[in-house]
C-alpha cells in the first residue's frame, strides 16, 4: 500500500480570498467567483508537495490537511499536547 490519502479543507470563515493557494496549486484549489473564497477541488487527494506548499503559504492559515482515516494533522502541525 502506498502513501495514505489526505483530506483537505479550507476554513471559509478564515479565508480572505488572497488566491495564493490556487496560485501555488491550481489543480487542487479554486476560488469561488461570487464569494472569492477558496475551496479544494476534491476533499480527498494523494499526498502532494504543491498542496502542502499551498497550505503553508496561506496568509491566514485557512487550509488544513489531515491523513484520511486517522485524522493525523499534516498541516498545520499539531503542537505537543493537543
Amino acid at each position: 500500500m502506498g502513501d495514505p490519502r489526505w483530506r483537505v479543507t479550507v476554513d471559509r470563515t478564515r479565508c480572505v480570498g488572497s488566491g495564493q493557494c490556487a496560485g501555488v496549486a491550481p489543480a487542487v484549489f479554486r476560488l469561488d467567483t461570487t464569494t472569492r473564497r477558496s475551496h479544494p477541488v476534491a476533499e480527498e487527494t494523494a499526498p502532494d508537495g504543491e498542496l502542502l506548499a499551498a497550505a503553508e503559504c496561506c496568509p491566514v492559515e485557512a487550509v488544513a490537511i489531515r491523513v484520511l482515516g486517522t485524522g493525523e494533522a499534516v498541516f498545520p502541525p499539531e503542537e505537543p499536547g493537543e
